[in-house]
Parts: C-alpha cells; sequence; structure tokens
C-alpha cells in the first residue's frame, strides 16, 4: 500500500485525476502484480467511533498485490518502475509504504450495488509487541467486528514491512502503522448503526486494549487492474 500525500500546488480533483489517467496505467505495468486500486480519500471525520485519531492527513491510499514481499521488491527493481517513480513527482509530495497479509474477516459481495468504504489506520499503544497486537486483532477484535449489522465486507491489513520511500526501510517509530482496516457499508447510516450497535459497542471497548490511535478515511475505490 502506498500512503500518498499529493503536492500543495495540486487540487485534489488536479491530484486524483493525474493519479487516475497518468499514474494509474504506467503502475498497472508493473512486472508480478497481480490488482491494482486506487482509494482517493474523500473524507477524514472519526465518523462513529470515538478513539484517538493519528495525526496522518494522506490524499489517497494506493493497493498493489504481489504474490510475496520479493515479488513488490523486483518489481521496484524493475525497468518498469522507472517511469512510475518519475512520474510521481509530478503529483504526490509524499508516498509511504506499507506492505501487509491481508486477513478477509467478512467477504465483500462480488457486486455488492451502491456502498462505501472506509480505510483505517491502527497504531498499537507503546510496548506492545507487533504478535500481540496481531492476535488480539485477529483473535478477539475480527470476531466482534464480524456480528456488526449493515458490515457488507471487513478486511484486516496486518502491516510487515514499512518504508519511509519506496525502497526505503523505515522503523516501527518512524511510521507506527501496525494495520490497516477496510470496511464496507451500504451509507453513512448504516455505518453510524453499525457502531452504536450492542456489537459496536462491544469492539470498540476491547479495541481500547490493543489499539493506541485509529485515523479513519472515507474512500472512493478505483480498480485499475
Amino acid at each position: 500500500m502506498g500512503l500518498l500525500t499529493r503536492r500543495p500546488d495540486l487540487t485534489q480533483a488536479a491530484f486524483r485525476a493525474h493519479w487516475r489517467e497518468v499514474h494509474g496505467p504506467l503502475a498497472a505495468d508493473l512486472p508480478g502484480l497481480l490488482a491494482y486500486h486506487q482509494n482517493p480519500v474523500v473524507d477524514a471525520a472519526q465518523r462513529g467511533i470515538d478513539h484517538a485519531r493519528g495525526a496522518w492527513t494522506f490524499d489517497g491510499i494506493s493497493q498493489l498485490w504481489f504474490a510475496d514481499v520479493a515479488a513488490m521488491r523486483a518489481a521496484i527493481a524493475s525497468g518498469r518502475y522507472d517511469a512510475v517513480a518519475a512520474d510521481s513527482s509530478g503529483f504526490v509530495a509524499d508516498t509511504k509504504v506499507v506492505a501487509a497479509e491481508q486477513h478477509v474477516v467478512v467477504p465483500l459481495p462480488a457486486d455488492p450495488g451502491p456502498c462505501i468504504k472506509r480505510m483505517s489506520i491502527l497504531t498499537r499503544p507503546p510496548g506492545m509487541a507487533a504478535e500481540d497486537f496481531s492476535r488480539e486483532w485477529r483473535e478477539v477484535h475480527g470476531p466482534l467486528v464480524r456480528r456488526f449489522p449493515h458490515l457488507l465486507g471487513y478486511t484486516q491489513n496486518h502491516v510487515v514491512v514499512r518504508e519511509s520511500a519506496p525502497g526505503i526501510a523505515a522503523t516501527h517509530a518512524a511510521l507506527p502503522v501496525d494495520g490497516v482496516v477496510e470496511m464496507w457499508f451500504r451509507d453513512l447510516d448504516g455505518l453510524g448503526a453499525a457502531f452504536a450497535s450492542e456489537a459496536g459497542v462491544a469492539a470498540m471497548a476491547h479495541a481500547q486494549r490493543f489499539i493506541a490511535e485509529i485515523t479513519t478515511f472515507l474512500v472512493e475505490p478505483h480498480v485499475v487492474r
């Protein structure tokens, strides 16, 4: 995943247009790429939850699927990545990169109809081991969220690699992202009702035990490949 911040001289509309029309086709040509989605941010309100929010202010989150981390790194080392890197400066001021192991808790239907997507950045508390965070998220929190009413889909992305820029390793202190959540609802009313439900209250009470910050974004996904 690329956590993108647009150039300050570009409007959100110009950023999105360049990302979709120019950058998207270049990145879609990377060797070993299995799928590629763009998620431009359209809303950064902390909707439905009362939890500490991080300072992240992204304009878009890209998702690129590879067979494994080695395939991802091979793509970045390839000649075809040169055009992608050269184009990035035309619309992006900063790109953080995380590689994650994806765990689908509630599969999104193949044809879900009109819906909204929320992505959230999770940071574990200081002193908590990554293994403990992952266990709490997958084994306890996932089953709680599965009970949400109005939930169309829910995916956990457990971060295993952090880069301050493509190909440049970052420490957890420099890039404290431990998980990226994907959730789909029919609409904002459904999102609010889900978190206000008994299951939602239980899940957020549990979140206090293993998540220091939750930073939420509504996105409008675009499937490039």
